[in-house]
């Protein structure tokens, strides 16, 4: 019995696969996207100092809508460190996936 796998074709295969440094600017590129990546890990740990801080305060002071509000930023600024820190190794798990077929 046969795999899915094996199954599989593609109905055109142009032949195209990504290439590095096949155009003028790309370390630049790269430098650029990695800055940028920093800067929004650098805002999600401001972010997340933040909501702790109302989380913290709002449950010392009875404030229970303060509370809810920085236990759910702490939520979404852990969230967001997370996919942060994970976006390269997610896009190269599935580039290395969508080549593995046949």
């Amino acid at each position: 019995m046969t795999s899915l796998a094996d199954r599989l074709y593609l109905a055109f295969d142009p032949g195209i696969t990504p290439k590095g440094g096949g155009l003028p600017g790309l370390s630049v590129l790269k430098s650029v996207v990695s800055s940028i990546n920093m800067f929004g890990i650098i805002a999600v740990v401001g972010a997340l100092a933040v909501s702790l801080a109302v989380w913290a305060w709002g449950h010392h002071t009875g404030g229970h809508q303060a509370e809810a509000n920085g236990k759910k930023g702490a939520t979404v600024a852990a969230g967001a460190a997370l996919g942060l820190g994970a976006a390269n190794g997610i896009v190269a798990f599935f580039s290395a996936l969508g080549s593995q077929v046949q």
